[in-house]
């Protein structure tokens, strides 16, 4: 067996109420907390109460969009001020990104870009992070347990990660109850983003047994789930959807991503359509393109046959049909197509010259050229 590591979370909490074990985990790390939420989730209103009332100086920062370098620089001075001892984020992708990045960035003294890769210089940082608990309220990005914050740069027009295997939070809590009758555009277009991260580390050039034992069970359940959430809500679809999210999290960390993560960072950055839509929009044509590619290696075309055979079970469609019907099945979602966002004068050829280049290319299980990404990207318009 070809060696492999495997990082995580120092310590990963599941389940349903395991949300009441938050302010003990903070407060255990220093009483001087920063405090990053988005809007939405209600409970985390009791939450910083409760934190206050254990004790704890609570400073809290509003994350209410993806984090981008000018907020993210804001919220350094807010967190430096208040002379932060340990970061919590509750929210969704962007907001445990934001934490992860503040609790990244907080002890050193060197401007973000020095560490930003693609536009910046890419540095490990200098110091190691304030302790950091993320609690997410979606099930999506798996980034409570990713070394990785994604960080927009407008100037460049990009989305850019900030990376170092010491991002990684000392503590995630992920309790279900918390994403319990989130929005269904926003469930499903988490959900498409879960599974997808699931689907590219299975396939990754990169896989290992411990990431093919979490993806191989997590996907056909994950799959299961949306279709269960797209009815309507579902408090067991919940929690398989918030494992699916976790397991991806934990497999992307470790065995990488692939060609629909390099093409939705680069469309991402351009045109600020949700992630997890572009994710699902991207998932068929790349799943396509990817399997004719591949079709003179039997090993790869039995991974991608059972991810047809998934797809098929859950969606009720053909296996031959699986990826090239997978936009059909998200158009009576009313799932919006990347249509909606790219124009006719958008310039497809310079963003798969961009995508080629990005760090999730790196583990696609194969090397698809330029005409590939230009005609992946127009089956998902």
């Amino acid at each position: 067996m070809t060696p492999f590591s495997f990082l995580t979370a120092g310590r990963i909490i599941f389940g349903r109420g395991t949300a009441d074990q938050a302010v003990a985990a903070v407060t255990g790390f220093g009483s001087k907390v920063l405090l990053v939420r988005g809007a939405s989730v209600p409970w985390v209103d009791g939450f910083e109460s409760a934190l206050s009332a254990a004790g704890a100086d609570v400073t809290t920062v509003l994350c209410r969009a993806e984090p981008d370098l000018p907020a993210l620089e804001a919220a350094l001075d807010a967190g430096r001020s208040a002379g932060a001892e340990v970061v919590v984020s509750v929210g969704g992708g962007a907001v445990i990104d934001m934490g992860k990045a503040l609790a990244a960035l907080l002890p050193a003294n060197t401007p973000v870009l020095d560490h930003l890769e693609g536009v910046g210089a890419g540095k490990p940082l200098t110091e190691p992070p304030l302790p950091f608990v993320a609690l997410p309220t979606t099930a999506g990005t798996g980034a409570e347990v990713t070394r990785n914050a994604v960080i927009s740069v407008p100037e460049a027009g990009r989305k850019v990660s900030l990376r170092d295997d010491r991002m990684l939070p000392d503590v995630a809590i992920v309790d279900p109850a918390l994403t319990d009758h989130a929005p269904r555009q926003v469930t499903l277009a988490s959900g498409l983003d879960a599974v997808t991260q699931c689907i590219e580390p299975w396939l990754s050039t990169r896989a290992n047994p411990m990431t093919d034992a979490l993806c191989e069970a997590a996907i056909p359940a994950g799959l299961r789930a949306l279709v269960r959430l797209e009815q309507g809500e579902d408090k067991d679809a919940r929690d398989t959807m918030a494992w699916c999210s976790l397991a991806g999290g934990l497999a992307l960390a470790n065995s990488g991503l692939g060609a629909v993560h390099g093409l939705a960072g680069v469309l991402g950055g351009r045109l600020g359509a949700p992630h997890g839509l572009i994710c699902g929009r991207l998932l068929g044509p790349v799943l396509a393109a990817n399997a004719a590619h591949m079709a003179d290696v039997p090993e790869a075309q039995v991974r991608f046959g059972m991810v047809g055979g998934w797809l098929a079970s859950a969606f009720q469609t053909d296996a031959e049909d699986a990826f090239s019907g997978l936009g059909r099945i998200l158009d009576t979602w009313q799932m919006p197509r990347l249509g909606e966002w790219l124009t006719a004068d958008t310039d497809l050829n310079a963003i798969a010259a961009e995508a080629a280049g990005a760090s999730s290319m790196k583990a696609n299980p194969c090397t698809l050229n330029p005409d590939e990404l230009v005609s992946v990207v127009r089956q998902a318009m």
